[in-house]
């Protein structure tokens, strides 16, 4: 995998990250090399946050979309709550610019998420000479590769590889407050890049009756694609949240979810594979759930056979508390 290209959104149109020199406590507003703005402690283009804790990341992901620029300034530095904003940021229009001054800290800005900051915020170079030659480095650095909008395709025909025990676990229905049709259902999976589509509970049986309403999802691991285009695991699922509902012939739909019922049952591994993508689902071991066939046909998981085609839903994008993001990701 390589490192993710830094960006640089200036008005020479390059490509890689901005260097911001920190005036707020000196008098010199001279640009060291490789610098691009003096950042004085005000501007109408940016909104700085101290990031101390929840309140400040609250603060910042609020700003999202509602600024040109966010500055963030961390009390006691930490990853996860500038990932987050950085995640937030990412096709919004909105750009994140970091104040760092420890270089042990550069490039965890710099890489944040493999996206990175849009510019860093350095203290003065008499201050922190080594500081400032390793962003100058940094900003020097960007692979061969355009970055990249987080893509998505249609839905795709894999090939089932096997059907296995998956053992016991707990397994997830969502029910919907509204009906499904047939060959519509949700798109599940246990890596998000290769998500299935599972067929609603639409089809009677002598054994149970239809639940139109309810997709038996899987195992509380899983990935469930959101009507937003995110992903979250099904066991972070509440009333309330709107999925996406898929048909087999590519059309999408938004659906709320009504209730969640979780109960412990046996599970069956379906492994597959599509083009150069394998992947697994884990599905409870029950005639009524069914995955759905290239032309439309409901699958029962207990029939699935070696060789046997279903519909998947490809994504090349790695994911970050659900959101797609440009980068590399592998799930087994």
């Amino acid at each position: 995998m390589g490192r993710a290209q830094l960006r640089l959104r200036n008005s020479l149109g390059s490509d890689l990250m901005e260097l911001w020199l920190d005036a707020t406590n000196t008098d010199s507003n001279s640009l060291p090399e490789g610098a691009s703005r003096v950042w004085d402690g005000r501007a109408p283009d940016v909104a700085e946050v101290a990031l101390g804790d929840y309140r400040g990341q609250d603060e910042a992901r609020s700003l999202v979309g509602m600024v040109p620029w966010i500055l963030v300034r961390c009390s006691d530095w930490t990853m996860i709550p500038l990932e987050n904003i950085v995640a937030a940021a990412s096709g919004s229009g909105t750009r994140v610019a970091a104040a760092i001054s420890d270089e042990v800290d550069l490039s965890g800005a710099a890489f944040a998420l493999e996206h990175g900051v849009d510019a860093i915020l350095l203290p003065p170079e008499t201050d922190s000479g080594t500081l400032w030659a390793a962003a100058r480095e940094l900003t020097s650095t960007s692979t061969e590769e355009d970055e990249a909008e987080p893509t998505s395709s249609e839905l795709s025909t894999a090939t089932v590889l096997s059907v296995e025990s998956g053992g016991v676990g707990e397994r997830l229905c969502v029910d919907l407050i509204e009906r499904l049709a047939p060959g519509e259902g949700m798109a599940i999976g246990s890596a998000s890049g290769a998500l299935c589509l599972i067929h609603g509970e639409t089809l009677p049986s002598e054994y149970v009756p239809s639940r139109p309403f309810r997709i038996n999802a899987g195992a509380v691991h899983a990935y469930a694609l959101m009507a937003d285009g995110s992903t979250r695991y099904l066991s972070e699922l509440r009333a309330g949240d709107v999925v996406a509902v898929l048909s087999a012939d590519g059309s999408r739909r938004s659906a709320s979810i009504g209730r969640l019922k979780i109960e412990r049952r046996p599970f069956l591994l379906v492994r597959f594979e599509c083009g150069s993508v394998e992947s697994q689902l884990m599905a409870q071991q029950a005639e009524t759930v069914r995955l759905v066939s290239p032309a439309g046909e409901a699958l029962s998981v207990t029939r699935l056979e070696s060789g046997d085609e279903m519909l998947v839903r490809l994504d090349s994008s790695m994911r970050h508390i659900g959101q797609a993001l440009p980068g590399e990701v592998s799930e087994r």
